[in-house]
């Protein structure tokens, strides 16, 4: 049992507010999911990539990325919170970026990167976990959160959700897939590599994948209902883009509420309630296998 928690804006001037919307709907879902949490925001562009990285300590982070800007002779623009450090880099120098990370700061990992995601987990109650990262200062168009209850792995900063494994692209989770194992075999010969041993992040990559093959989101999340096997209500962010399905058996909760300002998905109505003009909201249950988007430009 886990909790998702998701608001897309339709309307730029609620922006400031995203956050701290978005923490309340987090901590709302503790007692679906109390042992980690995470979330996504979808804030201003960056020049190049913001990569999230999350290390043991600042001192940790500090060191390594201290170490980078010597080696490219360049200071990175950058924002520490807690464990987690974005740094904002040339798009041509990610892979060299990440290849030395892994070399030489074994204990530093990259969350994500994206020209307007950043990616925050940890271990800890949900409503914790978002004060650590001021969640509610932060503003942007849409974010996805999750709240989780291991109860088939370790409780792990690494087992949290959001996964990501593409460039701006993200997904929580509620369920459970039977052919992971499988489907990971298949990512991997196609050239994907992961972190985990998650099946969220399996489905994540099996996403990115049909996405760089030429599928829109809309296209992949459809695919997923005959490729993914297993039981699961995805909520998917794109640097544009937010999205919705859920299996076709839909055993897991979810609920919608969409006005002309905004699109919110919750596990649970309650974590709704706190939202602006939910009382005029047209609220609904999304239907089995059915994919629901909506875009900004």
């Amino acid at each position: 049992m886990c909790g998702i928690v998701g608001l897309f804006l339709k309307n730029p001037k609620l922006e400031p507010q995203l956050g701290a919307l978005l923490s309340n709907m987090l901590g709302t879902m503790t007692d679906r999911g109390p042992d980690s949490a995470g979330f996504a925001i979808y804030g201003s562009d960056s020049a190049g990539v913001k990569l999230t990285l999350r290390g043991p300590s600042q001192g940790v982070l500090s060191e390594a990325v201290e170490k980078l800007e010597g080696l490219f002779d360049r200071t990175f623009e950058k924002v520490a919170r807690d464990t987690h450090t974005v740094i904002s880099v040339p798009e041509e120098r990610e892979d060299q970026i990440r290849t030395w990370l892994k070399a030489n700061a074994p204990d530093v990992d990259v969350v994500s990167s994206g020209r307007r995601m950043e990616i925050y987990k940890e271990v800890g109650l949900p409503a914790s976990v978002a004060a650590r990262f001021d969640l509610a200062g932060m503003t942007g168009s849409h974010g996805i959160g999750h709240t989780r209850m291991a109860t088939e792995s370790a409780v792990t900063t690494n087992g949290a959700h959001p996964f990501s494994t593409g460039t701006d692209e993200c997904l929580v989770h509620n369920g459970s897939l039977s052919n992971h194992n499988d489907m990971r075999r298949r990512l991997e010969r196609e050239g994907l590599s992961f972190a985990t041993k998650n099946d969220t992040e399996v489905a994540a990559g099996y996403l990115s994948w049909r996405m760089r093959e030429g599928a829109s989101l809309k296209e992949a999340l459809e695919s997923s209902l005959s490729d993914l096997d297993g039981f699961f209500t995805f909520v998917v962010g794109t640097e544009t883009g937010f999205a919705v399905v859920r299996d076709p058996i839909a055993c897991k909760p979810a609920v919608m509420a969409e006005t002309d300002d905004y699109v919110a998905f919750g596990s649970e109505y309650r974590a709704l309630v706190g939202l602006p003009g939910i009382d005029k909201a047209r609220v609904f249950e999304p239907e089995p296998a059915k994919v629901y988007a909506w875009e900004r430009h």
